[in-house]
């Protein structure tokens, strides 16, 4: 939600009678055209770390490896590296990890405090795998990684690892020299008892260094500007602690494609940041952000993917502290013909994209995933930070919001109105507006007096809603949130030691300590049903504003020299919208016994996000250029984890005409989480108020979204297995197609449908890229078929959705339309084979309760396997110790590619057969078998003959 526009005119001086002004001010602004302004949040340049360590330039590393203080364990590697400028000693420790991963840690040897190592973020501590030594000399070591020779070779002087397979490269640290580690250190002009006090006991300050020798030439620190305090704006950034950044670079040869990293509206494909800013990650509450743009946005997940035809690796950075990334390439700027000349006279210039990775605070702490598959990384990370939540069904259906509807009235009357438009749905969400005066766990006694009544209306039609929690809580002795918060000691402190106080929604506000367990655990129980009043088992929660935003502070965010009990905001900055949307989603769980799933949405996240929920793009706005970024947006989100990502249907701001909006629609319909919202200022836009003819193209979309629902759901029991992202860039299924490395205009749901959707204003056709050499597709609308490893011009109309199914796959749907998903429990089910070439296709039914842990903790589930070969559909249980009975039953089957048969016989598990009536269509060779009739649960088989 909007919160830029406050950055200039909300100060600890604003009182209460300056609030109407100011948001009729807000008002009038918003229904123009304003965007981001740059000036609100800093450059690389305004930024002192970064200003400091991009000034570093490749060359001769200062750091050497101190070979005889290695220690070799079972488990471990240790050893010290010196800077020879400053004699410095940092401590680097190297891990081989099950799953073809290494890590390295480095840390000063004898910090004056101890640094921040990031914790809760990784699921638990990582396997090790034995290291070996293969060689060493004086110049270095070599060390064994297992398998395929994999080892990693440790140079001694300069400080670099490289890790080899065989002869091949795969990835070197520090091979530009580019290793920094600002060591804490007492401020030059603080007196002597400071300096003593700021030690740790029984530290010596000659600990922190070596001491030099006669010969050895230290060079003299000299204090530069911003490393003591830096003021942007009108706030200043004091800094206790002095320069404590941390930078490493990456070296990739042989790539030229390099993805991840969000959140930024960019392209999939990362672009160079040679004569620019850097990427930077720090979660930020951005008004109406621009379109391709490396500043901040709302979340940060500091993990970055590596792809060419023969492999794929991961870089996982766990820092929680303002980072930037930057990255270059030496074929960055040449043309296409470039790289042919290139080819035609033999230049052997191999592709390379360095990365260079700089935080403010904390510690070295990189995870290097080698794949060698892209399933490989993902399996990789979601081993350290764990797999996509598993979502209620629900959760993956339609979403209808807005900031606000108004009352218990409006929302009847919107619920109301999709029943009289025949489209369905199953949540409806309320914004700041429905509590009492910005008070969370409230109601409006006035707009929302019986909010019971509501959800009990909601709950009656198998429908839910959500209601919106922020972690900004408004200081008010009457308000018993914040004298919990304030009794217990659970609030934010300033540098100075008082609570910490900001102005938000609410007008001044307290931030709650999320860092706290003490304080996370107080957080999840005011979601019980006692606690919360006027809560009910259908009421879900969305975590904004939780970046965290604070109207007043520098760059619409806490001050970082704001504490969190032994460190200091700076250090855990990305980290707050984590631990606000794990709180929510326990309390979620608590309420119901450990029963039920949560559902809970977060703007902003890190590494380890999806593990807690939903992500959605944040405010973006009715343009047709942030319908089209939704795609790489979603696709960058989903490669580092976070599966249940979307964007907000039709745009936040403005007001999109009805084009945009039916386009819209028809592109989330095939996006993860699927929800329209709007701001307060803008028209009204439910799906029924643009004309009957959109309201039907509208109630298409959202149909279609729904008959798909059995494949999402079992989508996502799969990311939740495994880590796999649900929506995936072509290059995820076909890694050696170059011609899919950079394409964000289309994507993949699973393996098997490819979606290109009209995202050009007045579009009358798309070209869509229909890839795999031998294989075929079929348009899941007219059933056509294409060969693959092709371009495919494909006309469109309001109507067109272009979507395919691979030649080789089965997938289930539900084409009885109903008024949510709960209604459609019991309904049976549709398959659609889709043949391969080869006359083969495969597939999964996947199916339980839709809402509980039942299906983990009980094995209350129905997973099977669909598989057609040598003219039989055969369906083989995957799960023989899984239980679940259901009513459901296929009533029909659907083969594409197919040929006539003489008859169509049905055997069950009981050994009866039967025949069953079917209509080929012999133009579009679409066998039709109509209402065979067996239970989902159960083994059959349908015979051609």
């Amino acid at each position: 939600m909007l919160s830029g526009l406050y950055r200039s005119f909300v100060s600890a001086s604003w009182k209460k009678m300056m609030a109407p002004v100011v948001m009729l001010w807000l008002a009038l602004c918003l229904s123009g055209t304003l965007a981001v302004d740059r000036g609100n949040f800093k450059t690389c340049d305004q930024s002192a770390f970064c200003k400091r360590q991009r000034a570093l330039q490749p060359g001769q590393s200062p750091y050497r490896a101190l070979l005889d203080t290695m220690e070799l364990t079972h488990t471990k590697l240790t050893l010290q590296l010196i800077n020879d400028n400053n004699k410095v000693r940092l401590l680097l420790e190297l891990y081989r990890l099950q799953g073809n991963m290494t890590r390295v840690k480095i840390n000063e040897l004898k910090p004056l405090k101890p640094r921040y190592e990031v914790p809760d973020v990784l699921v638990q501590q990582p396997l090790t795998e034995p290291l070996s030594l293969l060689s060493q000399d004086e110049n270095g070591v070599v060390l064994s990684l297992g398998g395929e020779a994999q080892r990693v070779i440790l140079s001694a002087r300069p400080f670099r690892l490289d890790i080899m397979e065989g002869h091949e490269l795969l990835m070197s640290l520090n091979s530009r020299g580019l290793l920094a580690f600002e060591h804490l250190r007492t401020r030059k002009d603080t007196s002597q008892s400071d300096s003593e006090a700021e030690k740790p006991q029984g530290t010596d300050p000659a600990d922190q260094a070596e001491q030099p020798k006669a010969d050895d030439k230290v060079e003299e620190e000299k204090d530069e500007e911003g490393m003591w305090e830096e003021t942007f704006k009108s706030h200043t950034d004091t800094k206790p602690n002095g320069p404590s950044a941390v930078s490493l670079d990456f070296s990739l040869p042989g790539v030229e494609h390099v993805y991840g990293i969000p959140e930024h509206a960019e392209t999939l494909k990362l672009k160079t940041t040679d004569g620019g800013d850097p990427y930077r990650l720090y979660n930020l509450d951005v008004f109406q952000y621009e379109l391709f743009n490396p500043m901040a946005l709302y979340g940060a997940v500091p993990v970055m993917l590596a792809h060419n035809a023969q492999r794929t690796t991961g870089i996982f950075w766990l820092n929680a502290a303002e980072t930037w990334v930057d990255i270059s390439s030496n074929t960055a700027g040449k043309t296409v013909f470039g790289k042919m000349l290139d080819y035609v006279q033999g230049s052997n210039e191999t592709p390379q994209t360095d990365v260079r990775w700089i935080s403010e605070s904390g510690i070295i702490d990189v995870f290097i995933m080698l794949g060698p598959t892209p399933y490989d990384v993902f399996s990789q990370y979601a081993s350290l930070t764990g797999t996509q939540a598993f979502p209620p069904l629900a959760g993956l259906a339609y979403h209808q919001c807005r900031w606000n509807y108004n009352d218990q009235e409006d929302v009847q009357a919107v619920d109301a109105g999709f029943d009289q438009h025949d489209i369905p749905y199953d949540f409806i969400w309320l914004d700041i507006e429905h509590t009492d005066g910005k008070r969370y766990f409230t109601w409006d006694p006035h707009k929302f007096a019986t909010p019971k009544d509501m959800l009990q209306g909601l709950l009656e039609k198998k429908r839910k809603m959500v209601a919106i929690v922020d972690p900004h809580i408004k200081i008010d002795s009457e308000y018993k949130i914040h004298t919990e918060i304030r009794s217990q000691g659970f609030y934010i402190k300033n540098k100075d030691g008082g609570d910490y106080e900001g102005w938000c929604w609410p007008g001044n506000a307290g931030y709650p300590d999320f860092t706290k367990p003490e304080m996370r655990a107080w957080w999840a129980s005011m979601f019980a049903y006692d606690q919360y009043e006027g809560s009910m088992e259908n009421l879900y929660t969305w975590n904004d504003m939780n970046e965290p935003s604070v109207f007043n502070g520098p760059e619409v965010t806490m001050h970082k020299d704001a504490v969190h009990g032994p460190w200091e905001h700076r250090d855990v900055h990305n980290l707050y919208g984590f631990y606000v949307q794990a709180a929510t989603a326990e309390g979620l769980i608590q309420r119901s016994g450990g029963v039920e799933r949560p559902f809970v949405l977060t703007r902003a996240f890190f590494a380890g996000s999806q593990r807690y929920g939903a992500v959605w793009t944040g405010d973006n706005a009715a343009e047709w250029d942030h319908l089209k970024i939704s795609i790489p947006m979603c696709l960058s989100l989903s490669l580092v984890g976070i599966s249940l990502c979307g964007a907000d249907v039709g745009g936040f701001f403005k007001t999109p005409n009805s084009e945009l909006l039916v386009r819209w629609y028809q592109t989330g319909a095939y996006q993860p989480f699927f929800r329209a919202h709007a701001h307060l200022d803008t028209p009204r836009r439910e799906p029924w108020l643009f004309g009957p003819d959109n309201t039907a193209l509208i109630r298409e979309a959202v149909r279609q979204r729904y008959a798909l629902l059995p494949y999402w759901y079992q989508l996502f029991y799969h990311a939740h297995r495994t880590g796999h992202p649900v929506m995936r860039p072509l290059w995820v299924e076909y890694p050696q197609d170059a011609a899919t490395f950079a394409m964000d205009d289309q994507f993949l749901l699973g393996r098997d449908l490819l979606v290109h959707p009209v995202t050009e204003e007045g579009a009358r056709g798309v070209t869509a890229y229909l890839p795999g050499k031998g294989e075929v597709w079929f348009d899941v609308h007219t059933f056509q078929k294409h060969n693959g490893a092709q371009d495919l011009y494909i006309p469109v109309t309001m109507s067109s959705i272009p979507v395919f199914q691979r030649g080789g796959s089965i997938i289930p749907r539900k084409l009885r339309v109903r008024r949510s998903s709960a209604c459609m429990e019991h309904d049976p089910y549709t398959l659609f084979v889709a043949l391969s070439q080869r006359r083969k296709a495969e597939g999964e039914l996947y199916l339980d309760d839709g809402h509980t842990f039942n299906f983990d903790t009980k094995g209350e589930f129905i997973h099977r396997k669909l598989s057609f070969s040598n003219n039989i559909l055969s369906s083989s249980n995957l799960a023989p110790a899984a239980h679940l009975s259901t009513m459901s039953w296929i009533e029909r089957i659907l083969i594409l590619g197919a040929s006539k048969p003489s008859k169509v016989t049905l055997k069950t598990a009981g050994g009866q057969d039967s025949q069953l009536e079917f209509e080929f269509d012999a133009s579009m060779s679409v066998l039709t078998i109509r209402k065979p009739g067996m239970n989902v649960g159960e083994d059959w088989s349908v015979v051609l003959k």
